[in-house]
């Protein structure tokens, strides 16, 4: 009996028949117990001969179709790589994992590129990166393997002094750190200051943390296009906090609140009463609110600030079932609080991994991530598109002028793109 006759006898036929059709011929499948597979599950190798195909009965499981899928489409992913760039991606990959700090510069940089053929091997090395931090978390029992924290606050908040503290105490308790600093660029000249590394001297000197200045570039919302992706290299390299740092420019405190698990936000004592908090729409997305400089002549004014927004918060709608915000008040050049807040922080992320809010949060995040990107990628199409393109100067003069109006410019130019075909 032929082989793909033999799969359609099998209960997962239909699958097996579709891969058999696309890239099972890549593949051979010995038979043994696995751990995290079950016995007698076949694990997915170049293949010499399909005999061993028949040798025992088929336990499809999905983790099994999961890794089959993976294995096909990074093979798909690297089949278009010449040796050096294929080469070039192993080294990297190889130096991330190993915890090499060179190499998760040079990733960052690589998937932060703009350039065509950049993009493509950064997918590549993401898609290989994703596949060992899956990996790495069912040896963790599923468990997540890093705490992503986002931070934003007003700028002059102090969050680049409460991280050098913070991150000080963090190394020193055994924990690998990484912070990514985003900063906006400008609007005039394009340019961005990327400063934070001279804020931060003893822990960025610190062989325990990485810390990575990133400009936005101009995407709306504080966070750089690639801070997912960042953030996802630097789990791969062996750092299992992540901290997010953002200026809070409107928009950035729920761009960051959808790729991290808990969002924490800075204040200064003197940041206004509790209704500019729930006007700005701040405080719904904070899971944490620390007051920040809460040291001698500003003890007063931060204990008030304290009171005001621990008041606000209890107007507002319940986030989760386990945990409530709570308001506490730090001092990075005294150390006051900052032990404590990193005890609710661990609250914090024990409650949700028990619950199961955690896992079902980022899962979502994935989601989010997901059509972020696809909005970007079909904008830039837009605009690349031949026919648009050409029309897309001529329309911007005339609204400039005021002889068309902004929506009808806009309606012509998806016209354009409509018709293509």
């Amino acid at each position: 009996m032929s082989i793909p006759m033999l799969l359609l006898l099998h209960p997962h036929g239909r699958f097996l028949k579709g891969l058999f059709q696309t890239h099972f011929h890549h593949y051979r499948f010995p038979f043994h117990p696995s751990p995290h597979l079950g016995s007698g599950t076949p694990c997915a190798q170049p293949f010499q001969s399909c005999g061993l195909l028949c040798a025992k009965s088929m336990l499809l499981t999905n983790g099994l179709r999961r890794k089959l899928c993976v294995q096909a489409t990074l093979k798909g992913h690297t089949e278009g790589l010449s040796d050096k760039e294929q080469r070039f991606v192993d080294k990297l990959y190889t130096g991330l994992i190993q915890g090499h700090r060179a190499c998760l510069a040079e990733a960052i940089t690589l998937v932060e590129s703009t350039h065509n053929r950049k993009k493509e091997l950064a997918q590549v090395l993401l898609q290989r990166v994703l596949v060992h931090h899956r990996e790495q978390e069912q040896l963790n029992n599923g468990k997540p393997l890093a705490f992503r924290v986002g931070l934003s606050g007003p700028p002059g908040a102090g969050k680049s002094t409460f991280i050098e503290y913070f991150g000080k105490m963090l190394t020193e308790r055994g924990h690998k750190l990484s912070v990514l600093a985003v900063d906006p660029s400008s609007c005039t000249t394009g340019g961005s200051l990327l400063g934070d590394k001279t804020r931060m001297t003893e822990l960025s000197r610190d062989m325990n943390a990485y810390i990575r200045p990133s400009p936005t570039s101009g995407t709306l919302g504080g966070v750089t296009r690639t801070t997912n992706e960042a953030i996802l290299l630097c789990e791969g390299g062996g750092y299992d906090i992540i901290l997010i740092e953002t200026v809070g420019v409107g928009q950035s405190e729920f761009a960051v609140a959808d790729m991290v698990d808990m969002f924490v936000l800075l204040l200064p004592p003197a940041g206004g009463d509790e209704l500019q908090g729930i006007k700005r729409g701040i405080i719904e997305m904070a899971d944490l609110v620390a007051i920040t400089k809460s040291d001698g002549d500003l003890i007063v004014p931060a204990r008030r600030i304290q009171a005001e927004y621990v008041s606000a918060l209890k107007l507002l709608r319940k986030r989760s079932e386990v945990w409530r915000p709570k308001v506490i008040r730090i001092s990075a050049k005294t150390g006051e609080g900052i032990t404590e807040m990193w005890d609710k922080m661990k609250e914090f992320q024990d409650l949700m991994l028990g619950s199961g809010e955690l896992s079902a949060k980022r899962r979502k995040q994935q989601k989010v991530w997901m059509w972020n990107l696809i909005q970007e990628n079909v904008l830039e199409h837009f605009k690349t598109y031949p026919t648009v393109r050409e029309q897309i100067p001529l329309l911007e003069q005339k609204v400039l002028r005021g002889a068309l109006s902004p929506g009808l410019a806009a309606d012509l130019l998806l016209r354009a793109f409509k018709s293509r075909d």
